[in-house]
């Protein structure tokens, strides 16, 4: 893997994992148009992890407030004390999240069977039409009034199904989840907000479980491969900050159709190029 490799695949990650066009679509077909070798898991992993530091930063007020609750809830726990009244946004906020994240429990069993779809250009475009129709759809619904305070357990469940259906390659994981919040009728801003933060619990499992795994089967990372992770991290995390400013101003527009039309776009003229056999000049590993 090149330098000029890790930057692509970083700025691929960071733009396409938060705007709702599936990072994971766009990766396998690169991979397979420009002729580039895969990457290793581990990289993959990480360029997630970086677009993860992403979601802190925008969002680190939401974040610190929830652990506080966590640990109140805790402390209220040992002591038996009981809350009067309604508990706090952020302490229902991290039920919510705890809830939405289960669905995804269900796909670990079949995940392999799940990822290997993507080795399938013409599956990767379907899915990617898809997702057009998913966006174009949610951008016709009007802003929902439902937030932290007054989403339901079946409301995040149904959220969390939809990121458990979007881990089929080519269907958006934001796109997915943000749309079925709008259906559930949560206000715009409240459905980006929860879409980005319910990430947070499954990227960093899977980094955590893919870097034990390396550790064990691999004895550790490659020292000549570390600067070049490092830099595909920067450039994931830095332009995925900016994808997540974007889908908060255009979400609380309503705007959702543009990707819509994108995805329609991008998945017909990839499915033309696979009928056709066309490949680009190979990028050097």
């Amino acid at each position: 893997m090149t330098y000029f490799m890790s930057v692509i695949l970083g700025f691929v990650q960071g733009v396409a994992e938060f705007l709702p066009i599936s990072s994971s679509g766009h990766l396998t077909l690169f991979q397979h148009f420009f002729g580039m070798p895969e990457p290793d898991q581990l990289f993959n992993v990480l360029l997630h992890f970086a677009t993860l530091l992403a979601v802190c930063v925008v969002y680190w007020r939401d974040i610190w407030e929830m652990i506080v609750e966590f640990f109140c809830f805790i402390g209220d726990l040992f002591s038996h004390r009981s809350y009067r009244g309604n508990p706090p946004e952020a302490r229902r906020m991290v039920l919510l999240i705890i809830v939405g994240t289960l669905p995804l429990f269900l796909v670990l069993p079949i995940k392999d069977r799940v990822e290997a779809f993507g080795t399938n250009p013409f599956f990767v475009c379907g899915a990617l039409l898809v997702t057009g129709c998913i966006l174009f759809l949610s951008d016709q619904m009007g802003s929902g009034r439902k937030t932290a305070r007054n989403a339901t357990l079946l409301d995040v469940l149904l959220v969390g199904a939809a990121q458990g259906v979007a881990t089929i390659p080519g269907l958006s994981r934001s796109g997915c989840t943000i749309s079925a919040g709008m259906v559930r009728g949560f206000d715009r801003r409240f459905a980006v907000r929860y879409s980005f933060l319910m990430s947070l619990p499954a990227v960093l499992g899977a980094t955590l479980l893919e870097v034990l795994d390396v550790m064990e089967l691999e004895g550790g990372v490659p020292p000549e491969n570390i600067p070049k992770y490092l830099v595909g991290m920067i450039v994931a995390a830095v332009v995925g900050y900016f994808s997540i400013q974007l889908v908060k101003l255009l979400a609380s527009r309503g705007r959702f159709g543009a990707f819509a039309f994108y995805c329609w776009g991008a998945g017909a003229l990839f499915i033309l190029l696979t009928v056709m056999g066309w490949t680009f000049v190979p990028v050097a590993a």
